[in-house]
């Protein structure tokens, strides 16, 4: 976590309450950086000097089971700083568990602007925002709490909703235990061990990338979840046709889905108090012939001299898993979206997106345009590779969008993919880039395109049917 900037300090900041308000200060608006809990959760509080009356709510991303929860009220720094240098004001909450905590964080979050209005002085406006689980944590604030926000920025968000994202969890490992590990002690839904469960796909995984027929599974599973061929963004994407360096950043993407299909949903359960995913009637031929990378499966089971529809008839025959009904309602409340965006509301996207696969956006336009709310709703893609990988430019080049929209009524018809990366361009290189392990600044280009995703692959909203 970044370190509070003294500059905005009070005086002195003020240590964590027991309490759930900031105690002390005025009940007049003041500048400052406040901390303390709400709601059993921390919270991190920064109103600049000239502060403009908007409060921005942020909601982080997912935190592992058994790590360490802290308070964050921005995903970087340089945003950050951008944001209260223009007179706005951040806010946000720990949720006060690790793992799934949806749930923990609507609580807390809306706990957090009560006290806010109380303690510091209501917002003329209030703007949700957040990464990954932040941004369906954003999304599901707007849908619960419509009232309560003027807009909302969910950046690379599982807007697919929760059944949709982890049924696609177990539709990968469905086909990995299948068609690579029968047999075994991997388990897929009630987890006894996690991190046990976890290191033994990992070694099957391991095992079955270093041959051609276990590349061709893996394939088979990554466009099961059509997860992106294009993993680093150091690197130019691959070609269409380059299915083995495709197929090799697959790979890291299984890598990072596996954490949670394997160990993390033990966590789920737990909270659900029983496993919300099912694959009964699954007919996953059917889901290949939607996917992006069906050719790419087709030629490596070639090369492989495998017989793919040997393997997609294993599945079919493969006796299927069932939904605890009482996990299922929980993780219906805890989100499926019902479309409905009485607010404006934009959306931002990496198109290589292996964690997050970007076809949930295409999930989230397709409920809301259900809804009839399609004129609120703006969504952005930049052509990069990795998880939430944007500059602090394109957040802020977003963030303008969205500003201009609350301001005049309408989206910006001018405000093309070219126009966009004219505005971030011209925010100056510090805000160009990022920091690598070991590399320090990287300088990186605005990368705003012009971008249509897949469908999901098993969408779930609130027009599905349950099992």
């Amino acid at each position: 976590m970044r370190r509070l900037l003294g500059t905005l300090a009070v005086g002195a900041i003020l240590a964590a309450c027991t309490t759930s308000s900031p105690s002390g200060v005025s009940p007049s608006p003041t500048s400052g950086v406040f901390t303390g809990t709400v709601a059993g959760a921390k919270y991190l509080i920064e109103v600049p000097i000239h502060w403009n009356g908007t409060l921005l709510l942020y909601s982080h991303g997912y935190v592992s089971p058994g790590s360490p929860e802290t308070a964050s009220d921005s995903g970087d720094e340089t945003t950050a700083t951008w944001l209260k240098g223009e007179g706005y004001a951040l806010a946000g909450t720990s949720y006060g568990k690790p793992g799934w905590a949806l749930e923990d964080a609507f609580k807390t979050q809306v706990a957090l602007l009560d006290d806010f209005a109380r303690h510091l002085g209501k917002p003329r406006r209030t703007i949700a925002w957040g990464h990954s689980l932040g941004g369906i944590i954003t999304a599901g604030l707007v849908q619960i709490h419509p009232e309560r926000f003027d807009a909302a920025l969910p950046m690379c968000g599982v807007l697919g909703g929760g059944i949709a994202n982890w049924n696609g969890g177990l539709d990968e490992s469905f086909i990995f235990k299948t068609l690579l590990a029968p047999g075994g002690s991997l388990q897929l839904v009630h987890i006894t061990d996690p991190g046990a469960n976890l290191n033994r796909a990992r070694q099957v995984l391991i095992a079955a990338q270093a041959t051609p027929a276990g590349r061709a599974r893996l394939a088979l599973v990554a466009a099961a979840g059509d997860v992106p061929g294009w993993s680093n963004p150091t690197q130019p994407e691959p070609a269409a046709t380059d299915f083995v360096t495709i197929q090799a950043n697959q790979d890291e993407g299984l890598r990072a889905d596996f954490a949670y299909s394997f160990a993390y949903r033990a966590e789920l359960e737990s909270r659900a108090g029983g496993n919300p995913s099912w694959n009964t009637g699954v007919d996953y031929a059917a889901i290949l012939a939607r996917s992006a990378y069906g050719a790419e499966v087709r030629k490596l089971y070639a090369d492989a001299g495998l017989s793919l529809d040997t393997d997609l008839a294993a599945l079919a025959a493969a006796p299927r898993i069932g939904a605890d009904p009482v996990a299922v309602d929980y993780l219906d409340r805890n989100i499926t979206f019902n479309g409905r965006v009485p607010i404006p509301l934009l959306t931002l996207h990496t198109t290589g997106d292996g964690l997050v696969v970007v076809p949930n956006e295409a999930a989230y336009a397709d409920v809301v345009r259900s809804a009839g709310d399609s004129a609120n709703l703006r969504q952005l893609y930049t052509h990069r590779a990795g998880h939430c990988v944007f500059t602090p430019a394109e957040q802020i080049t977003a963030f303008k969008v969205l500003f201009a929209r609350l301001d005049t009524g309408r989206w910006d018809a001018l405000a093309t993919p070219d126009a966009l990366n004219q505005d971030a361009t011209a925010l100056g290189s510090q805000y160009n880039g990022g920091t690598l392990p070991g590399r320090g600044f990287v300088a990186a280009a605005p990368a705003f395109a012009t971008y249509q995703p897949s469908s999901f692959p098993r969408p779930f909203d609130s027009r599905s049917k349950r099992p």
